[in-house]
C-alpha cells in the first residue's frame, strides 16, 4: 500500500510517497520540500506537489503537524494555513488520514529506526530494549517530548507536554537565572533552558552574573558561535545548556518509567559530541537513590534524514493496520 506521507512545519512542507510493507518500516520515496509563505494554503501546496510528482497520488495520507492536533480548527505559528481536520480529507481528495503532532511522528520514527541509526550516546551498548517505554526528547523551537511503548510487538506513541514542566536549578547559577526568567514569565518551563532559544537565556544569565558585556546575537549566530567556540561565554553557555538538558531528561526518564531515552533533532545532532560527554551523563544519572540505576539507562541519538515523513507513515500504518 501506499500513503502519501507530509511533514508540515510553520516555515515548509515535505512531501513522500510512502510504500508501507510488512516488516512495518515504510519505505519513504524522494522527498519534496516547499516552502509555505508560496502558496496560500495547505491543499495548494499538496496539488504543487501532486504535480510535480508526475503521479496519481494515493488515496492516503498521513500528515505530522508542528502543534498541537486538536479542536475544529488548527493554526500555525509562522504562516497564515489553517486546517479543518474534519474536511481536510475532502479538500486533498483522500479517502484515509492521519494528522498526528510533529514530536509524535518523531517518536513514530524512533520506533522504526535500523540499529545503525541509534547512534550510542551513553549506558549500556548493543541493541535496545525490545519491550518498554522509550522517552523521546529533542530541542528545537521547543522541547519536544514523546514516550513509546513497545507492547506485544506494537508500537504506541503518547504525546506528552513534558517540555512544559516547571525548571527544577540544582546549583547556584541556576537560581540565578531561575530568578531572572521570573522577572519575564509568571512560571519558568524546561523548555526556556532546553530548547533553540533558551541557549540565549542561559548566555544572558551568564553575562550578568559576570558582569560580562555581550554582543547580541540572534540565535543562530549564537549557535555556531557557541558550537565553533569562537565566542567563549557562548561556548560556556552551551556547557550549562548541556547540563540542564541532562538533568531534564533524567526527570523525564523516570516520570515515564522509562528503561531507554532516545535524544532526536537536528539541534542535537550539531551538539553530538557534547551530548556524549560527562556534562550531559553525569547530570542524566545525578537522581540520588535512583543513580545506579540511571547509570544503565541506553541513551541513543537518532539519525535520520527525514525522520517526520518517517514517522507520519509509520504512525499511519501503526494506528490502520496494527496487527498487519
Amino acid at each position: 500500500m501506499q500513503i502519501v506521507a507530509v511533514d508540515l512545519g510553520g516555515t515548509h512542507a515535505r512531501f513522500s510517497i510512502a510504500d508501507l510493507h510488512h516488516d512495518r518500516r515504510p519505505a519513504l520515496g524522494e522527498a519534496r520540500k516547499y516552502k509555505t509563505a508560496d502558496f496560500p494554503d495547505f491543499p495548494s501546496a499538496w496539488a504543487a506537489f501532486a504535480h510535480d510528482s508526475g503521479v496519481k497520488l494515493p488515496s492516503a495520507a498521513s500528515i505530522a503537524i508542528a502543534g498541537p492536533v486538536e479542536g475544529e480548527l488548527i493554526h500555525f505559528t509562522n504562516n497564515p494555513w489553517v486546517i479543518r481536520p474534519k474536511t481536510l480529507a475532502a479538500e486533498l481528495g483522500v479517502e484515509q488520514l492521519v494528522l498526528i503532532n510533529d514530536f509524535a511522528a518523531m517518536a513514530a520514527a524512533v520506533g522504526r529506526l535500523h540499529e545503525d541509526e541509534l547512534i550510542h550516546l551513553g549506558g549500556p551498548e548493543g541493541a535496545m530494549p525490545e519491550s518498554g517505554v522509550v522517552t523521546i526528547a529533542g530541542p528545537g523551537t521547543g522541547l519536544g517530548v514523546a514516550q513509546l511503548l513497545r507492547y506485544r510487538g506494537r508500537n504506541i506513541v503518547l504525546p506528552t507536554e513534558g517540555g512544559h514542566l516547571d525548571f527544577a536549578p540544582l546549583d547556584g547559577f541556576e537560581e540565578h537565572m531561575l530568578q531572572r526568567l521570573r522577572q519575564r514569565h509568571v512560571r519558568v518551563s524546561t523548555e526556556r533552558i532546553a530548547s533553540g532559544p533558551g541557549l540565549h537565556n542561559i548566555y544572558e544569565a551568564m553575562a550578568a552574573s559576570t558582569g560580562e558585556a555581550i554582543v547580541p546575537l540572534d540565535d543562530p549566530a549564537l549557535w555556531q558561535a557557541a558550537i565553533d567556540g569562537s565566542n567563549r561565554l557562548a561556548a560556556s553557555a552551551l556547557d550549562r545548556f548541556v547540563m540542564a538538558f541532562g538533568s531534564i531528561v533524567g526527570d523525564l526518564a523516570l516520570g515515564h518509567g522509562s528503561n531507554a531515552v532516545v535524544i532526536t533533532g537536528g539541534l542535537a545532532n550539531r551538539i553530538r559530541e557534547r551530548l556524549a560527554g560527562p556534562l550531559f551523563r553525569d547530570r542524566f544519572c545525578a537522581k540520588g537513590r535512583h543513580a545506579s540505576r540511571m547509570a544503565n539507562f541506553p541513551i541513543r541519538l537518532a539519525v535520520h534524514s527525514d525522520p517526520g515523513l518517517l514517522g507520519a507513515a509509520a504512525a499511519f500504518q501503526e494506528e490502520k493496520y496494527p496487527w498487519t
